[in-house]
């Protein structure tokens, strides 16, 4: 049986969560609520997850 290529892995972005105003570092995402900081919220459509241990806050949809 032929062996499967293993798929390479992307390199963690980090530098993607944060921005630089003047002094001072900025945080994109917000830490999440359990694990504490450190470990940030994902940013979905529709909702915003923890990585680590799952815990997700929904995003409400703002009605005109």
């Amino acid at each position: 049986m032929a062996k499967k290529k293993k798929k390479e892995k992307k390199a963690m972005q980090v530098w993607k969560l944060y921005t630089v105003s003047g002094d001072k570092i900025e945080r994109k995402n917000k830490f999440c609520s359990k694990c504490g900081a450190g470990y940030f919220l994902a940013k979905h459509k529709d909702r915003e997850p923890c990585g680590k241990c799952g815990y997700s806050e929904f995003v409400s949809k703002k009605e005109e």
